[in-house]
């Protein structure tokens, strides 16, 4: 038997994971508060991906460990970050607020393009000049997963909560049906 399976657009797609995310979210286990910490620390560590290189996840885990988060929802935010494209979008206004913010300037002599054969030679002026260049994103990024993560908690808090009470409602609703089933098959 051959079942063709349906084939989605590329905007679909991301929808469907998108749907299908926030779903596994609204469902895990742990309560609003462990689940919304979980999220915003998931969603707002994902803004300084780009910025820190990937190395914001050598601290991911111990993060959300020591802050008794669920970690099922710091990861399911973590893939909402990624497909809201958020850390692309804010990268060049967080460069300019780290600027605002840091206002760190080098010394004219030391802008040189990078250049692995030159960081092998021993030259780490390249490297400083792109840490530099990276130092006000990183900034930028911080500030902006911050508050991100902030707005994100209580909007999932709200979402979990309200998700919870339907889901109560229907079993009571449920559980009323089958109760006046059995009255009426016994009279």
């Amino acid at each position: 038997m051959n079942i063709k399976q349906k084939k989605y657009h590329v905007f679909q797609r991301f929808g469907r994971a998108f749907k299908f995310n926030f779903i596994k979210l609204l469902r895990s286990p742990g309560g609003a508060n462990k689940v919304a910490l979980g999220f915003a620390l998931g969603f707002g560590l994902e803004m300084l991906v780009i910025s820190s290189a990937s190395l914001i996840y050598i601290i991911f885990f111990p993060l959300v460990r020591l802050s008794r988060a669920s970690l099922s929802a710091s990861i399911i935010g973590n893939v909402i970050g990624k497909l809201t494209f958020l850390p692309v979008i804010l990268l060049p206004f967080a460069r300019k607020l780290g600027k605002v913010i840091f206002p760190l300037e080098l010394s004219p002599g030391h802008h040189t393009a990078f250049s692995v054969q030159k960081l092998l030679h021993g030259d780490f002026h390249s490297l400083v000049g792109l840490l530099h260049g990276g130092i006000h994103a990183l900034v930028g990024m911080t500030i902006f997963g911050i508050v991100l993560g902030v707005i994100s908690y209580f909007i999932i808090h709200y979402l979990y909560e309200k998700e919870l009470a339907n889901r109560l409602k229907r079993r009571r609703h449920k559980r009323e049906i089958n109760l006046n089933r059995q009255v009426s098959g016994t009279l």
